[in-house]
């Protein structure tokens, strides 16, 4: 099952992407943005570093509908 994740570089949103879990979403951002695989500091599920820089994935939770 995928979801969608925010990528985020210190507090800040730099990209939204959908994967299955948030090390994947933040493996393929990295690597979109021109990152070596073997240039990739994972720092746990769901956070990496490169060339100094701290990135995290968190889900983004789907809007819900409301009833009428």
């Amino acid at each position: 099952m995928t979801t969608r994740f925010e990528v985020r570089c210190g507090g800040r949103p730099v990209a939204l992407m959908t994967a299955t879990t948030a090390h994947e979403a933040l493996g393929e951002y990295l690597r979109a943005i021109g990152c070596n695989r073997t240039e990739i500091v994972r720092m746990g599920s769901d956070a990496a570093a490169w060339r100094g820089a701290t990135y995290r994935a968190v889900p983004v939770e789907s809007p819900t509908l409301r009833a009428s």
